[in-house]
């Protein structure tokens, strides 16, 4: 059943879908009533003073856009209502600039001041519209207030706005590129952001402004890591990338030590052979510098930090998010877990044709690579009668890829059913798919040589051929005489029509002609009756059998290759005349040289076997996921994956200083305790002042009441006490006095240390760390 687009859009329109604002509107009567207006009408209604027709108005003129409709000639009064204060048209006048500020430039530069005062609006929604029309307005001239205005919104207590202002940054670098060093301290603020609403963002800002400052994410790397599972998809998908070119410079390859260890081990059975005879010292020093050399591998917590938070966005309902997953997985994993995202990946299979076809070139190629991680899954890859030819060839390679020894029977099965396809095209296809699994696996070789000599017999042309040109590779690659396969293929030469067909064909009956003697000289009488409406092709491999059968059998060949010659002297292609003169020299020379006397040699000498190539075996070197490696070739903005260091960077440069609200506590915590010491000393002094005092007044008394004739004494006493009370009083104050300077000096010295702290924090990539108070490490 086919369903038109103009039905499906007209059924939807009149199967009950409404446009609420206080009254239901069908959508073919809106868009109706838009085509009416659109005239004169809307022109009208917005340069007239009532909100409400210029409201009308602007929703007929956005669900114009929508249909894909120009409105521009409305440009000139839709800026007249820039400064509404009407809310909802405000915000459809700013979606329509938005779509209009580039091409109407000049009118637009009209209101830059009412986008100016908006970006001070108290509502976000409009401070955000005002700064995407304001860098949307594609002039030079204002490229400094495009700046001023992104390093304030940049700064917004909005994370809509500070989003906003970071999508801006990419419009302001394309029109001024001068200023990107001031665009790069917005974007490094813009890192710093927490918030999941700006950080894809403005990984997406940075990647495009400046994507060589790898110093920037050093100390965003943790915390990137730990915001990607709650980002937006859009910003996943660039974080990911992002992170995965910074983990290709930062990280050691986790699969290189395995390459390593096999090295090793053959560099040392090597090197004991050859040093039989050598010193048993000089062999004990050559393994211990082995075993140097020979360094475990432990993978960097930094690099597992990231593979574990990206692990649970292979549950992502987004196919980009999966992809962007799998390839690093696929560009920084283990071998061992690599296969974690096998499962998603074949489940986008279920998803869109588009989707398919995107994941089925990325499976295509990587299954070149890891031949065993999709074979597992090979009914995956099945093909269906309603799947189209860009997904069935996409299939048929992935099978030929996986195909292995444990596997053949069922995929060979599968192949001989597709070539009853009516997709002639598709079965050609197949047919190189049997070739290529009949190189691969011996064991199926004269199998699939037997099934393409019944295709041979085919009643469509191509078909035919395509057997022809597929058995000319397999029997370069056997090295039987095959003698049968070889006379089949002479009686049916002349009857092809397909040129490449045709020219291998003659080149197998001229590179085995002594396995058919007799016949063919009487193939190449046959070819050359038709040689002047041959294709250059077919042309190039006459001559070619003409001068092997001159060298193997002259005595029946030789009259047909001065024939053969002397068509070729007049051909109408440059090529073929000048091949034609090197033959004539080489079998015919006037005088003999050094070359005619090789000439056998040189026409029928061992050539190299032919190679099944896939032909997405040059897109392994492209980002898994990325346009390049879709289309095969370069595509503009792309870039190679940064190679593995050999020696791991210095991992503390993602280290994150975190100290300031530690050593606050801390400095509170000390201040506070002493404090209380200070206060005991303080009333412990002075009570024991006080009991001296009350002490001595008791004695005083008791001395003038019973001793009142020892006065002098008495006198002579007190004045000592008087005099130890008051070398006490003496020592309370000096300790008050103390513990005020301790006092003093403590809240001095918090004081010194909470700068330094701040110091500390305000501190750039490139200053020195040694003494920094507290490092806290996320992994």
């Amino acid at each position: 059943m086919s369903v038109s687009a103009g039905s499906l859009s007209s059924n939807s329109y009149e199967g009950g879908g409404r446009l609420s604002n206080g009254h239901s509107h069908d959508y073919e009567s809106f868009f109706s009533v838009a085509e009416s207006k659109r005239n004169g009408d809307l022109k009208e209604m917005l340069e007239g003073s009532k909100d409400s027709k210029k409201l009308e108005a602007m929703r007929v003129a956005i669900g114009l856009i929508a249909r894909g409709r120009d409105v521009a000639y409305l440009f000139p009064a839709v800026v007249k209502n820039v400064l509404t204060k009407n809310l909802e048209l405000k915000k459809l006048v700013y979606v329509y600039l938005v779509r209009y500020a580039e091409e109407e430039q000049d009118i637009a530069l009209l209101s830059i001041s009412a986008f100016q005062k908006a970006l001070k609006d108290p509502n976000q929604l409009i401070r955000a519209s005002a700064l995407r029309v304001l860098s949307s307005i594609r002039v030079t001239a204002i490229a400094p207030i495009i700046m001023l205005s992104i390093r304030e919104s940049s700064t917004d207590m909005s994370s809509f706005v500070r989003k906003t202002a970071a999508h801006a940054i990419p419009k302001l670098y394309s029109l001024d590129p001068t200023q990107k060093e001031g665009l790069i301290s917005i974007i490094e603020k813009l890192l710093n952001d927490q918030t999941t609403l700006v950080a894809g963002s403005a990984v997406m800002a940075f990647e495009i402004v400046c994507p060589e400052m790898i110093r920037l994410i050093h100390k965003k790397y943790r915390s990137l890591c730990s915001l990607v599972v709650d980002v937006d998809e859009w910003g996943q998908v660039a974080i990911m990338n992002m992170l995965t070119r910074y983990a290709r410079s930062q990280f050691l390859d986790p699969n290189a030590h395995e390459d390593e260890g096999e090295a090793a081990f053959y560099a040392a059975t090597d090197s004991s052979e050859e040093s039989v005879d050598t010193d048993e010292e000089e062999e004990e020093e050559a393994k211990s510098k082995r075993k140097r050399k020979r360094k475990p591998y432990t993978m960097d917590q930094d690099h597992r930090l990231f593979l574990r938070n990206t692990n649970p966005l292979l549950q992502s309902r987004n196919s980009a998010v999966v992809m962007a997953v799998a390839q690093v997985y696929f560009h920084l994993a283990p071998m061992s877990e690599i296969n974690l995202v096998v499962k998603p990946l074949i489940r986008l299979l279920h998803s869109h044709r588009e989707v398919q076809a995107v994941v089925l070139s990325n499976i295509a190629s990587l299954s070149l690579k890891y031949q065993g991680l999709f074979e597992s899954h090979l009914k995956s890859f099945l093909i269906h009668d309603q799947d189209p030819t860009y997904i069935r060839n996409l299939k048929l390679e992935i099978l030929t890829n996986i195909a292995s020894e444990a596997s053949i029977s069922t995929i060979l099965r599968e192949l001989q059913t597709y070539v009853c396809s009516c997709d002639k095209s598709f079965v050609a296809a197949v047919i190189q798919a049997i070739g290529r699994c009949a190189s691969r696996i011996d064991d199926v070789t004269e199998m699939c040589l037997a099934g393409l000599l019944r295709l041979m017999k085919h009643q469509n042309e191509a078909v035919a051929a395509e057997s022809v040109v597929v058995v000319k590779k397999l029997l370069q690659l056997q090295s039987g005489d095959h003698k049968d396969t070889l006379l089949q293929i002479a009686k049916m030469a002349h009857h092809v029509k397909v040129p490449m067909a045709k020219a291998s064909a003659l080149w197998l009956v001229g590179e085995y002609s002594h396995h058919v003697p007799r016949l063919a000289p009487d193939i190449l009488r046959l070819a050359l009756k038709s040689f002047p409406s041959e294709e250059e092709i077919v042309k190039l491999q006459i001559l070619n059998l003409a001068a092997k059968l001159t060298v193997t059998n002259p005595k029946q060949s030789k009259c047909l290759c001065q024939y053969a010659l002397n068509l070729a002297k007049y051909d109408v292609n440059y090529d073929i005349r000048d091949r034609a003169r090197f033959l004539r020299q080489l079998l015919f020379p006037a005088e003999k040289t050094a070359l005619s006397k090789h000439a056998k040699r040189l026409l029928l000498s061992n050539k190299p076997a032919p190679t099944f190539e896939s032909a997405y075996s040059d897109r392994l070197c492209f980002q898994v996921g990325s346009l390049s490696q879709m289309i095969g070739r370069n595509a503009a903005g792309y870039q190679d994956l940064p190679d593995f260091p050999e020696e791991a960077p210095d991992p503390s440069v993602r280290n994150v200083v975190v100290a300031f609200a530690c050593s606050k506590s801390s400095f509170k915590e000390k201040t506070a305790s002493k404090k209380k010491k200070t206060l005991e000393l303080f009333y412990s002094s002075s009570s024991s002042s006080d009991s001296d005092e009350e002490t001595s007044e008791e004695e005083d008394s008791e001395d003038e009441s019973s001793h009142d004739s020892e006065d002098d004494e008495d006198e002579e006493s007190s004045e000592e006490e008087e005099s130890e009370g008051e070398t006490e009083s003496e020592d309370t104050s000096e300790s008050s006095e103390e513990e005020e300077e301790e006092e003093s000096t403590d809240s001095e010295e918090e004081e010194e240390e909470e700068e330094a702290v701040v110091v500390a924090e305000k501190r750039k990539d490139n200053t020195t760390r040694s003494n920094v108070p507290a490092l806290i490490d996320f992994s």
